[in-house]
């Protein structure tokens, strides 16, 4: 393609032309967006200017044309994204936060702070393994054409993603009108890795005519491999412990002990226990001075790599100009390995604070928080976890469109797909006692830093003792066989302009299936020979006074031998099995059967002289959903098998109102109604259990409901858009969305007996003898909430910027959140004794991005910032007297990319991400408690990563 405009007036008429031609038009209905897609050829569009200003162009043409709030990123070129990947092309679109960048990625996106994403592939549900939606990180941006962001829906549109659907076209060989060739290489410099990655893909495409009619094929590949490495320090939760004045000590402890009767300090107070100097706890009626401080600190290390194969294929079959046929498959491929080289030390009481316990500590001031300590004779462990997994999913899908007559547009649709996970989890732990260890929980940069007196220790196998091995795998697997036929009738009845109209049956299975078991060995590390120890070296440098390297058992050697080391621990403990005995346990399946039928009618009209459209329908939604559950004696290994079954029916009503006061002005408002089905783990009542690893006398655990109900969303939009000139824009919304029986945590406290007790010889807890505790957090649909905002973005390319000026463009959004629900407390016993009232969790109130965009002959650039308020990102366990709230900081990104194309074939790019090397980093806060400096949390050293990529086409 041409690096060119026409200088032909770009009309709206045209535009819209333009775009049906080149499959690139989203209309009110995705079924008329399948019937118009892959008519003509791309080649023909009168926009054939590639670059980030094409890519910008289109988005702001599509963004106009549909009925729909939509946000739209358009390839640049054949398979080129504006980005390495399909998150971060996302992370620049309004409304749309992202958040987790760890591992060389973005692990998180949501729409108007709401992750639950509908997410198609070329308007078909896809979905990884047993869950509801596919980790869009998992599709190469290399087999992407245009990805467009759904905020609202109409009734012809999928019910479920009440945070709004995020659609992945893919190229077809009817896109083209002859032969198209691409390639791709590019290499990533990632850090702190400090290790090259390789991308690369191929994309060939070819149509024919003959006496059949005319037919197209098209295949594009795919594969990466990312070598990452994230680095982490946190600090653990807060507990009390008794003043270091002995004076002031209740009868039965010592100075600076931790309180572990959480009877007394009442554990899980959302607030927290009161952290001004002097505050009391009442020990048998009395009131005696208490103090807080962390229970422990730890660091991680994970080294990993990852590799990505991908594929996919389109074959096109055009008999007359009244049908064609579409077969297409996608594989997506995940491949990942890691070794988290964990280093764990408790910081708290352990009997042994010499003759002056004050004067091991300093205190923030004004507070009774622990700000610094010194404790002798430390307990702390080490630990090599070793975790594999792979997914592989596929995709078959063949489509039909038909005109019948003159009025009368159908679009089948028949699609098939399996998807399986798999991994498999190691981890040794080694323990020791250490000397002393210092911490000071804020070095003054809300970082922990910490150092033991015997630092070479760290890294001396001889003085560790092989403790706990924990031997785990899942297995979860997924399929959908879906059928779907709609239809477009022009009915031009006075304003009543099209009747649109469909069905869609779908048939959902997934299972789940795991093991676990664990063992101690209690032998010296060092005895068992050098090739089972590993040390890490040049750990975190970027973020505070820490150790900078430890040993660990060497997860590697271990997984390559793992034959021998199961013996190991199978020799201490017959009850260990070894790898000939083991075999995962299938814990969980369901088959869900939806069935959805909608109507919808177009009308238009003028209202004072200008034109006024809209679409009113409904979608009726049937769902019946069989569950099995499978529960294993820990004993006689007998399998247990219970069932369950519920229906559930959704009347769904949709409405858009499109009103064009003036030539370039566009007024829409939207109201509908979506879905959140409950996650399928979410509905398996079987239990997950934790050790009590912090010693609270109480392990953890979660267990999903079958009775959970589908979260219900309305949803207004009211937007305004301004074209005031071409290729550029200003438009706003606002927005609410006001949601119904959300999916929350509620805890519960079980005894477990010991057959089937995980941990039953565990040494890390307390006595599991007779069975043992564990708080079990169940979700149930207790909670409603709102959300609502307003959005500012804008495109402008300035008219006549002299000399080099020319090109110069720019991108940019605003979105301001307000969002609220109740959270229901509980008790151990499991009854709601309490309703908090918190924001949602993911939501920064205020984000915006910012891009400085640049195209002219050769050159097409890009430099951008994006940032995002601080927001509520998890609830801490129930365990610990701090805030539960767990707070990010603000975080932020700059980005560049700088393309030279050398000829028509060839181009080549250079891009970076978080180049000024950002840190991701936390607190604990609630209400009025907590801050950024008294209650930190972890840094994570995110990393920068830099990428060099040449492209060839014909």
């Amino acid at each position: 393609m041409k690096s060119q405009v026409s200088a032909r007036p770009l009309s709206l008429k045209l535009t819209v032309t333009v775009l049906m031609g080149a499959g690139l038009l989203s209309s009110a209905s995705v079924w008329a967006q399948a019937a118009a897609d892959s008519t003509e050829p791309l080649d023909t569009a009168t926009v054939v200017v590639t670059g980030v200003k094409a890519s910008l162009i289109k988005s702001l043409a599509i963004k106009r044309t549909t009925d729909q709030v939509v946000e739209s990123v358009v390839a640049e070129d054949i398979g080129k994204l504006p980005d390495n990947n399909v998150v971060e092309a996302l992370q620049r679109v309004t409304g749309i936060q992202v958040t987790n960048r760890a591992g060389g990625e973005v692990g998180t996106l949501s729409i108007r702070g709401l992750p639950d994403v509908q997410t198609t592939w070329n308007g078909r549900n896809i979905f990884t393994a047993s869950g509801t939606q596919v980790a869009l990180q998992d599709i190469p941006s290399t087999l992407v054409r245009q990805i467009d962001v759904y905020k609202t829906r109409d009734a012809s549109q999928l019910d479920t993603g009440i945070a709004g659907q995020i659609d992945v076209k893919s190229l077809r060989p009817f896109d083209f009108k002859g032969p198209k060739a691409s390639l791709s290489a590019r290499e990533t410099w990632l850090d702190p890795a400090k290790k090259a990655n390789p991308q690369l893909s191929g994309m060939l495409s070819n149509r024919w005519d003959t006496s059949a009619g005319e037919f197209g094929a098209l295949v594009n590949l795919s594969a990466s491999k990312t070598n990452y490495r994230n680095e982490s320090v946190t600090p653990g939760a807060m507990v009390p412990f008794t003043s270091p004045n002995a004076a002031e000590v209740p009868a039965g402890y010592t100075p600076l002990q931790r309180i572990t009767d959480t009877s007394i300090w009442a554990a899980g107070t959302h607030t927290g226990l009161p952290m001004a100097a002097g505050s009391t706890l009442n020990f048998d009626g009395k009131p005696y001075p208490y103090y807080l401080a962390r229970d422990a600190v730890f660091q991680s290390d994970v080294e990993g790599e990852r590799k990505r194969p991908a594929a996919n294929i389109a074959l096109q079959w055009k008999p007359n100009s009244d049908a064609v046929y579409t077969f297409e498959s996608m594989y997506n491929g995940y491949r990942d390995k890691s070794f988290n080289r964990l280093l764990f030390s408790f910081v708290d009481w352990w009997g042994d604070l010499g003759s002056n316990p004050a004067g091991t500590i300093t205190t923030f001031p004004g507070t009774n928080v622990i700000k610094s300590r010194t404790v002798n004779n430390v307990y702390g462990f080490n630990s090599g976890d070793y975790t594999t997994s792979a997914t592989d999913s596929y995709v078959y899908a063949l489509n039909g469109k038909w005109n019948v007559g003159d009025r009368l547009r159908l679009d089948g649709d028949v699609s098939y797909q399996t998807s399986t996970y798999h991994s498999e989890f190691t981890a040794t732990r080694i323990d020791r006692v250490a000397p002393s260890i210092n911490v000071n929980f804020n070095d003054g940069s809300n970082d922990t830093a910490f150092h033991f007196n015997d630092g070479a220790d760290l890294v001396n196998p001889a003085k560790w003792n092989v403790a706990q091995f924990y031997d785990n795998a899942n297995r979860n697997k997924g399929s959908a066989a879906t059928a779907t036929l709609a239809g477009v009738f022009d009915a031009n009845w006075g304003p009543l302009d099209t009747i649109h109209f469909g069905a869609r049956f779908d048939d959902r299975k997934a299972s789940e299936a795991n093991r676990t078991q664990s063992s101690t060995l209690n032998r010296n590390l060092g005895s068992l020979g050098a090739a089972y120890a590993s040390t890490n070296a040049n750990f975190g440098s970027d973020i505070s006074d820490v150790p900078r390297s430890w040993v660990e058992p060497n997860a590697y050697y271990i997984r390559d031998n793992i034959d021998d080391w199961r013996k190991l621990f199978n020799s201490v403990d017959p009850n260990f099995q070894t790898t000939d005995q083991l075999r995962l346990q299938k814990t969980f399946e369901v088959d869900e059967k939806t069935t959805n039928l909608f109507l919808m009618g177009n009308t238009q009209n003028e209202l004072f002289g200008h034109r006024l459209r809209g679409n009113f329908g409904v979608r009726y939604v049937k769902v019946k959903t069989d569950m099995t559950f499978y529960t294993v004696d820990a004993s006689t290994k007998a399998v247990t098998a219970s069932s369950a079954s519920k229906s559930t029916s959704k009347l769904l009503p949709s409405m858009t109102l499109i009103y064009d006061p003036a030539r370039d002005v566009v007024l829409r408002f939207n109201y509908g109604e979506t879905l959140r089905r409950p996650n399928f783990g979410d509905l398996n009542p079987v239990l997950q259990l934790g050790d009590d690893v912090s010693r609270v006398g109480y392990g953890s655990g979660s267990g999903g409901n079958p009775d959970l109900k589908p979260t219900h969303s309305k949803n207004f939009d009211l937007t305004a858009e301004w074209y005031f000139q071409k290729d550029s824009a200003l438009y706003g919304t606002l927005f609410k969305r006001k949601i119904d029986g959300l999916v929350v945590g509620l805890r519960h406290r079980v005894h477990v007996d010991p057959a089937n007790d995980p941990f039953r010889n565990s040494t890390s807890g307390g006595d599991h003898t007779n069975g043992y505790d564990y708080v079990i957090n169940s979700p149930v649909n207790a909670s409603n909430g709102k959300i609502s905002g307003a959005e500012l973005g804008f495109i402008y390319f300035p008219k006549g910027l002299p000399g080099l000026l020319d090109g110069l463009g720019f991108q940019g959004s605003y979105t301001r959140l307000t969002s609220s629900q109740n959270v229901p407390d509980a008790n151990d016993a499991g009854v709601i004794v309490a309703q908090l009232e918190t924001p949602f969790f993911g939501v920064s109130n205020n984000s915006y991005n910012a891009t400085l965009a640049y195209e002219k002959g050769p050159v097409s650039a890009r430099l951008s910032y994006v940032w995002r308020s601080g927001f509520l990102a998890a609830n801490e366990a129930a365990l610990f007297a701090n805030p539960i709230g767990i707070w990010r900081h603000p975080e932020k990104s700059v980005d560049m990319q700088i393309s030279y194309k050398i000829n028509d074939n060839m181009s080549f790019d250079i891009s970076g991400v978080n180049l000024t090397n950002e840190m991701q980093r936390q607190y604990y806060h609630f209400g009025s408690a907590g801050n950024e400096q008294v209650t930190n949390f972890g840094t994570l050293q995110i990393g920068r990563s830099v990428s060099a990529g040449l492209r060839w086409k014909m």
